[in-house]
This record gives structure tokens, C-alpha cells and sequence, in this order.
């Protein structure tokens, strides 16, 4: 029996970049609040539309970079969006200790061996981080997976029929400049039938064998009245030699 592995997974450091980047002394605590803020960010601006989100780790300081097809709604006029989102990430997110961080001080309140060397350590995932938003414009939003799947999402979510849904964004798809071939798989309760069950439309090229061939993958969910529906989008971008 075969096993269908990430289309990203082969391609990390040759096409695709790692999305957290920075020196991690303590990986388990910060790749929680990488989650964390993830998570937030996600949910904060599902109806923007985001692509990705990377982090980079500075000492003492964190820039978050958020891709967008539509910056100027997270900027607002003047930099207030911007700015109130900053506050609201440093609170519901920094503000909170990790589930790491409350492990290591469980274990570290009963014992009283090395309690000065311990209070005179500097402990790198303590303190206050200076945190920086920068917002990127994602120029040309159908040949990313992400934000078309979530245009695909929204559209089911609005009870349209998934089969013109997932012909009307696969030929989007194709139009844009840079993709050679698309594939969208969308499975659950489709329109809202009793019996779940998986329908999927390609066109173009689709070459997933391939390790030099550059394709974008998401996942998406659609949250319906008559349950959620998974949403699956490969975009084909060509062959890449570099």
C-alpha cells in the first residue's frame, strides 16, 4: 500500500524555504509559539486571505512576515491595523506561557540544588520580546495553493455547488501567468448529501513524481452547516533547476 507524503516534503531547502528560521536553543518551546502564532494569525484573518507565515528568530526579538493577496486590509489607514494587531499577538499569544515553559517551572520549583546558579542564568525563552509585523503582497494569488483553496472554501461555505466551485478556481488556475496544470480535491458531505464521499477535478500538467517539478500544496477546510468539508489544491509551476 502506497503512502502519500507532503508534495513540499522533498523539496524543503531545494524549492521551498523553511517557514520558521533563527537559532533555537529551546526547539520544543519556540516551535509551540510558532504554532501559537500561526494559529492566531489564521483565524484572525481567515476572510483577508492569507498565504503563509514565517518567522524569523532574533535575540530578543521576533519579525513576523505575513504573505497576503489584500495587505491593505491588515494595515488599515495609517498603520492602525498593524499596530493593533501587534498588541493583540503580544497579548493573547507572548503573554501566555508555553505548555513547555510550564513543565520546565513545575519541575523546577521543588528543587532547591543550584538555586543560585539557576537565578543568575539568563534564560532565553523568558523575558520580553520586541515583536515586528511586516506585511507582504502576494502578487498574483492563483498560483498559490493556499489563498486559491480558500477562495474555494468560502465559495462552498456560501452553499454554491462544489462541481462549479472547483471548475470556475481551476480555471483560474490555469489563466494565471506561471501555473502549467491544477488539481483540486474537495471530500466530506458534498452539497450537503447524507453519505460522504471525495470528488476531484485536474487540469494540465501534474508530474508529483517528479522532485525538480515546483508544486504548490494546501489544505483547506471548509466549516458547513452540514459538517466541514476538506479542500486539497496542487498547483504546477514547471521544473526548476537551481
Amino acid at each position: 500500500m502506497a503512502h502519500k507524503v507532503h508534495p513540499k516534503s522533498y523539496r524543503i531547502r531545494g524549492m521551498a524555504d523553511w517557514g520558521s528560521r533563527g537559532f533555537y536553543k529551546n526547539q520544543p518551546v519556540w516551535l509551540e509559539e510558532d504554532f501559537r502564532i500561526r494559529e492566531f494569525l489564521n483565524k484572525k484573518l481567515a476572510k483577508i486571505g492569507i498565504e503563509k507565515v514565517d518567522i524569523e528568530r532574533f535575540p530578543g526579538k521576533i519579525n513576523v512576515i505575513i504573505f497576503s493577496a489584500r495587505p491593505g486590509l491588515i494595515i488599515g489607514r495609517g498603520g492602525e491595523g498593524a499596530e493593533l494587531l501587534k498588541k493583540e499577538l503580544d497579548k493573547k499569544v507572548f503573554g501566555k506561557l508555553t505548555f513547555g515553559q510550564i513543565l520546565r517551572k513545575s519541575i523546577e520549583k521543588p528543587l532547591e540544588i543550584g538555586e543560585k546558579r539557576k537565578a543568575n542564568r539568563k534564560d532565553s525563552t523568558e523575558g520580553k520580546k520586541e515583536i515586528k509585523i511586516e506585511i507582504r503582497e502576494v502578487k498574483n494569488p492563483w498560483i498559490s495553493a493556499n489563498l486559491a483553496g480558500q477562495w474555494i472554501a468560502q465559495q462552498i461555505e456560501k452553499r454554491i455547488p462544489f462541481r462549479k466551485t472547483i471548475k470556475q478556481g481551476l480555471s483560474k488556475i490555469i489563466a494565471a501567468k506561471g501555473a502549467q496544470g491544477g488539481r483540486i480535491e474537495v471530500s466530506g458531505r458534498l452539497d450537503g448529501k447524507e453519505i460522504a464521499r471525495r470528488e476531484w477535478l485536474g487540469l494540465g500538467q501534474m508530474p508529483r513524481q517528479t522532485i525538480r517539478a515546483d508544486i504548490d500544496y494546501a489544505r483547506v477546510e471548509a466549516h458547513c452547516t452540514y459538517g466541514a468539508i476538506g479542500i486539497k489544491v496542487w498547483i504546477y509551476k514547471g521544473e526548476r533547476f537551481d
